[in-house]
């Protein structure tokens, strides 16, 4: 799932805008001596340009076989005194902190700190400059990519990810951000903050939300579609500890090593650790820096990939059965009031994180996707060249339709929220409970998943990937199995705003096939391995 991670540290504050007004009258005239901002960031705006255009090409070229853009000396610091250490950069990495969910990143955040090809071209301009006034950002990126498998179905590769067809090229994602981002860093008033993400793409499908442009998916099935998995305001106190900020809205649930949205990710594909877990909620969520090291979190949301209008909605039941045996249903019994905590830890060298968290928790009915979540990551830096990612946890659902009792099977057609009179693609499965008498029982996964990772140079990163994934029911790929995953890609940084991501992935399931069906169309799996050599490019603006 994705994780909203900032980029903090990265600090252009308003390049061009400020320190460099009178650039032009300093050096000497453009073409008679070389002017590189990099020794001398005060000619940043001559090399630039005056006209949109020019600006926007001009600073791709600018940045290009660089690992970061040029240093303004006038701009304030990018982390208060005495926090840890950053762990990493971007590049290579896809953060400089080790990632946690649910907040902009306390301490290290400062307004206008996202580095953008789009507003350093719009600098200049009467527009730029209001929005950089306003501290308002608008960049994103394009992400397109494609793979080669060993299966051939629609759909086959699945429950891999994103790669869910095989063979392909597609567009991943279209995303743009418009945001504001609170100072986190200073401690003297109250600082707000938001964020509005609509994304296009392949990707839609594992970000979409029940009753929010859902239909898109789960009743036309569409390949491309259009989310907007983060729209959120936030506010940020700095009287309490060192920090309380308040995010409301829809955001990014906050476990998870991987994210939805491409940047935050090492690899093109997907761990299934990710790929089966809770993705966004609804709701708000407070976070508290009681010092440096530690902070704790607490959330309220309507549950996991639902929307508040769901709450209590009901639904004709044309097929009374004892599992919902009245005339009406819930539309979503999966939304209902919910809720997270989270603790997380950083040593003062910033060299180890550690984040345990409880997400997405109430009564745990089978809902479109209303997983209580329990688990954990850590994070471990070697020394600049190596580091390790880890996460595990125990997610379940309670009363999932027994998949194993002709009575509750004939219940996939009419008579449960999710069923095809309902919701004729993409519905959530039922689970395997193992006998044919119970009509429903409790479908839970057990997961490891490991990031090894060598940073060679400051634009190259090598991540190995290893998990176990055990889906206990089968309720969470469709297949009641233990998989075995492993994969190895390489990450370049041309800059700092275009990145390709090859590598190749193993997904092996230990009981039975599981790749290269598709539930939607009938098709049942039959391979157990699933080979998918792939390759994608992340191009910012």
């Amino acid at each position: 799932m994705m994780r909203n991670y900032l980029l903090a540290g990265v600090s252009l504050v308003a390049m061009g805008i400020g320190g460099a007004a009178n650039a032009a009258d300093t050096l000497p005239p453009v073409g008679k001596t070389f002017c590189d901002p990099y020794k001398n960031y005060a000619c940043t705006e001559s090399y630039l340009g005056q006209d949109f255009m020019t600006r926007f090409i001009n600073y791709y070229r600018l940045e290009w076989g660089h690992e970061a853009a040029p240093s303004d000396p006038k701009a304030p610091a990018s982390r208060r005194d005495g926090w840890p250490a950053t762990p990493q950069s971007i590049p290579p990495m896809q953060f400089t902190e080790w990632p946690y969910g649910g907040a902009t990143a306390i301490g290290v955040t400062r307004p206008n700190s996202v580095d953008s090809p789009l507003m350093n071209a719009m600098s200049n301009t009467a527009v730029g400059q209001w929005m950089n006034d306003a501290h308002i950002q608008v960049y994103g990126w394009v992400n397109a990519g494609g793979n080669l498998s060993n299966n051939t179905v629609r759909g086959g590769n699945s429950p891999a990810a994103y790669d869910y067809n095989p063979n392909t090229v597609q567009l991943d994602q279209a995303v743009v951000y418009i945001e504001r981002l609170p100072d986190t860093v200073q401690k003297d008033h109250i600082d707000w903050g938001f964020r509005i993400a609509p994304i296009y793409g392949e990707n839609y499908r594992y970000t979409t939300a029940y009753g929010l442009w859902s239909n898109q998916l789960l009743q036309q099935n569409r390949n491309y579609g259009y989310d907007m998995p983060m729209a959120y305001g936030e506010v940020f106190i700095p009287y309490l500890a060192d920090g309380l900020l308040l995010r409301f809205g829809r955001y990014i649930s906050i476990p998870d090593i991987e994210a939805q949205l491409a940047p935050n990710n090492y690899m093109y594909t997907h761990s299934m650790t990710y790929t089966f877990d809770n993705y966004t909620n609804t709701g708000i969520n407070a976070s508290l820096a009681l010092n440096k090291n530690w902070m704790i979190q607490g959330g309220f949301s309507v549950g996991t990939e639902a929307m508040p209008w769901h709450v209590g909605a009901k639904i004709a039941n044309p097929n009374p059965n004892p599992l919902f045996p009245d005339s009406t249903m819930l539309k979503d019994p999966g939304a209902q009031p919910t809720f997270s905590a989270a603790v997380r830890y950083v040593t003062d060298s910033g060299n180890d994180g550690v984040y345990v968290i409880a997400n997405g928790i109430n009564n745990g009915t089978w809902g479109y996707n209303n997983l209580q979540w329990y688990g954990l990551t850590y994070y471990h830096k070697f020394n600049d060249q190596w580091h390790i990612s880890f996460e595990t946890y125990n997610e379940h659902q309670n009363n999932v339709l027994n998949l194993d009792n002709p009575a509750s099977v004939a219940l996939v057609a009419s008579g449960t929220p999710f069923s095809l009179d309902v919701m004729p693609w993409n519905a959530p499965f039922g689970a395997h409970c193992g006998n044919a008498t119970q009509l429903s029982c409790t479908a839970s996964v057990q997961t490891f998943l490991t990031y090894v990772n060598y940073s060679p140079t400051k634009i190259d990163n090598i991540s190995y990937r290893l998990e176990w994934f055990d889906d206990k029911q089968g309720q969470r790929t469709g297949v009641k199995t233990r998989y075995v995953e492993t994969g190895i890609g390489w990450q370049h940084w041309f800059s700092p705003q275009i990145e390709i991501r090859p590598e190749v992935s193993v997904y092996h399931a230990l009981d039975a096939p599981a790749f290269n069906g598709n539930a939607n169309f009938g098709i049942p799996p039959n391979k157990k391995t699933a080979v998918i050599g792939s390759a994608d490019i992340i191009i910012h603006f």
